[in-house]
């Protein structure tokens, strides 16, 4: 049984005064799953993981922004007269039979330009700025405990044998620093005696910067209030059209704005080209969601005269489509993971998603919890918050199915969606105290503590309840 967390780099992530959360530390696993009350950082943490991944654009082996792409794009373009001496240099090196490729064989301009692209806190600093909405970093120091504290944020990226790359931002009382290391050992390539004789060129140095060639380093994050947008989302596009025309005409730094993650996914939504690119899997996934969960259809349609798309449901065996805010509350909360199974995500992506199971019945909410499965299947890296003991519960029965996969080859009748234990990763987060793992259990899954102890004093309740009223029921006062 294929394991598909192999195609991931290992990334680890911490935290200290971040916001409402003391202290975190996860790995990113092919499904993530955040738990616990309200107000106690899940979403802080989701948003961070988002704006980290934007910083970086991806977690591939080195981070790689646009400008040292087209330097390498340019650089391919050269003749081997105009190559300066250290890119000729690294190309041979490249193609020396037997030789370990590493990081520090890379021209030093290269390596010169990655580094201060780890180490520029204001480019850092402004990507955090616009995901969470700020004003200013220091806003995300931990609000819960009064001053005096220093906010932690550090991310290292890793493979199963080496580390890669590893970052740190502190913020103290307005004072922002930030602190990364690319690891020079870091082994790239070695061309074997045995290995064909193609010669490398400038292409193939790009490819070997990322996980492979195949990888694609896209973040995409539906928040919680997906109903509302998608309710309002024309009257919410529209404006930002007018606003667009209006600068300087009435508008402030007072005026309200979008984070960036809501911004993004605004500008999917304007830009949205139905399957365009999508991955036939990926297709088939958001079919069976209209189909078994919403009991009917997705239509996009580009009215005349219109700028953005519209977005309408079609109820199964209805004549006509009815608009987001005349349909069942739990369309609108669905529609926007229906699109991007259709026509934005892809394989090798990573898509956080802000609970799930927001609008939808107990057996709605288990049938997202296969939906979900089936997206890890079909190499998505899933990160989502939830509340739901139904979603968990199901969750705990796919790694089961999936466990008994891996002892039993010849199991009869094997399911077609399915987890292993070490794809599945869950955090508790505490109002007072730090975040902790759920390990998977045989018995109870990945239930948290809490979720059990508020069904006992339920039941408790009920009893004591039960007994008063029967003996009331007995003493002739209720009749």
């Amino acid at each position: 049984m294929e394991e598909k967390d192999k195609q991931y780099h290992k990334i680890h992530i911490a935290v200290e005064n971040f916001g409402p959360i003391e202290k975190a530390e996860i790995d990113l696993r092919p499904l993530t799953v955040f738990v616990g009350e309200s107000n106690t950082g899940k979403t802080y943490l989701a948003s961070l993981i988002y704006a980290l991944f934007h910083t970086f654009e991806g977690f591939a082996r080195v981070p790689l922004p646009h400008s040292i792409i087209t330097l390498l794009k340019q650089s391919r373009f050269r003749s081997q007269k105009e190559q300066d001496k250290e890119t000729l240099e690294t190309l041979n090196k490249l193609n020396t039979l037997g030789r370990t490729f590493k990081y520090s064989d890379f021209p030093k301009w290269l390596c010169t330009h990655i580094n201060y692209y780890l180490n520029e806190s204001e480019y850092i600093g402004n990507e955090f700025k616009r995901c969470f909405n700020l004003n200013s970093v220091s806003d995300l120091i931990r609000f819960t405990a009064g001053k005096g504290n220093e906010m932690k944020v550090s991310l290292k990226v890793s493979e199963e044998k080496q580390s890669l790359w590893d970052f740190e931002m502190k913020d103290f009382d307005s004072d922002i620093t930030v602190d990364g290391d690319v690891n020079a050992d870091m082994i790239l390539h070695t061309k074997g005696e045995t290995a064909s004789q193609k010669i490398l060129d400038l292409k193939d140095l790009d490819a070997l910067l990322h996980v492979n060639g195949a990888e694609v380093s896209d973040c995409y994050y539906l928040p919680a209030p997906r109903g509302g947008i998608m309710e309002t989302h024309g009257l919410i596009l529209g404006s930002l059209v007018d606003r667009t025309t209006r600068i300087g005409s009435g508008y402030s730094s007072e005026t309200p704005m979008l984070n960036g993650r809501t911004s993004d996914l605004l500008k999917h939504m304007i830009n949205y080209a139905e399957y365009d690119k999508s991955s036939g899997e990926l297709l088939d996934i958001a079919k069976t969601l209209e189909n078994e969960v919403l009991r009917g259809v997705i239509e996009v349609t580009r009215p005349a005269g219109i700028g953005f798309p519209q977005f309408r449901f079609r109820p199964q065996n209805a004549e006509q489509t009815v608009d987001m805010s005349r349909s069942s509350s739990m369309v609108p909360e669905l529609v926007l993971l229906v699109l991007f199974l259709r026509g934005i995500v892809k394989p090798g992506g990573t898509l956080i998603i802000d609970e799930p199971e927001a609008h939808l019945h107990p057996k709605a909410q288990t049938q997202i919890a296969i939906t979900l499965a089936r997206i890890v299947r079909a190499g998505v890296r899933v990160i989502i918050t939830t509340h739901s003991d139904w979603l968990l519960e199901q969750i705990g029965n796919l790694v089961r199915e999936g466990e008994v996969m891996k002892l039993d080859e010849d199991f009869i009748d094997p399911p077609t969606t399915w987890l292993t234990e070490k794809e599945v990763g869950a955090w508790r987060f505490h109002a007072d105290r730090p975040v902790e793992e759920i390990k998977f259990d045989l018995i109870t899954g990945f239930e948290p503590q809490d979720y059990g102890e508020v069904a006992e004093e339920l039941y408790n309740r009920a009893v004591d309840l039960r007994t008063l009223l029967m003996k009331k029921m007995g003493d002739g006062k209720i009749e």
